[in-house]
């Protein structure tokens, strides 16, 4: 896991995107607290914690303790959502609010003005290889709009299907953070990946600066 994380680094990207998943809240289960600590001394890039897991307030103090940077919980598991956001921000972390393919963006309206990002899934969260929803990039432009006319900050992170083929119509939406699994680590050739999928992110509009993102 370092040497793909570090190789994908040495292809221009700069996060590190952790899922974590525990069965329940998805269909999948994988890392927790101690693979993020015992990753955190390979890089000083940003740790970027994508909680796909019920009761995230009990795990909040854990991972931001094992060097999480930035936390991301969805808005489908979250019943007290604004006190979780506050939870992470308490711990030292940047958070983050995630939405599902079939989640409106309105739900995040008392939200977006507490967030350092949100996450849009361009796939139904828990397996990696999936085909890209087109329904996402309205959400990313609706989101992109949102965030221009009320004068918020948040970031536009997108995940699922992110590839050669998806890349410009996500940055054209208004996407700036891209979550890259199978387009980056498929293959033998991981630093490549990740340098051609941001060169295509960057052309497709040359007048903003991207961020590619990358899961370990």
């Amino acid at each position: 896991m370092a040497d793909d994380v570090l190789a994908a680094i040495k292809g221009g990207a700069t996060i590190v995107h952790l899922d974590v998943m525990d069965g329940h809240f998805v269909p999948n289960i994988t890392i927790g607290p101690p693979i993020v600590k015992w990753l955190r001394p390979v890089t000083d890039a940003v740790f970027d914690v994508h909680l796909m897991i019920e009761n995230a307030d009990r795990f909040v103090p854990d991972f931001a303790e094992a060097g999480a940077n930035w936390i991301s919980v969805h808005q489908e598991a979250c019943v007290h959502l604004n006190r979780t956001l506050e939870l992470i921000r308490h711990h030292g972390c940047k958070p983050g609010v995630v939405i599902n393919p079939a989640t409106p963006v309105e739900t995040l309206s008392e939200v977006l003005d507490m967030v350092n990002l949100v996450l849009v899934m361009s796939v139904n969260p828990g397996f990696g290889g999936q085909s890209f929803i087109r329904g996402a990039l309205s959400k990313i432009a609706k989101l992109a709009k949102i965030r221009r006319e009320q004068g918020l900050n948040f970031r536009i992170e997108v995940d699922g299907g992110v590839g050669l083929d998806t890349v410009a119509d996500v940055v054209g939406a208004g996407a700036e953070l891209l979550v890259a699994g199978s387009a980056v680590f498929n293959g033998h050739n991981i630093a490549d990946n990740a340098r051609n999928l941001l060169k295509a992110a960057q052309a497709a509009v040359p007048d903003r600066k991207h961020v590619e993102v990358v899961r370990a």
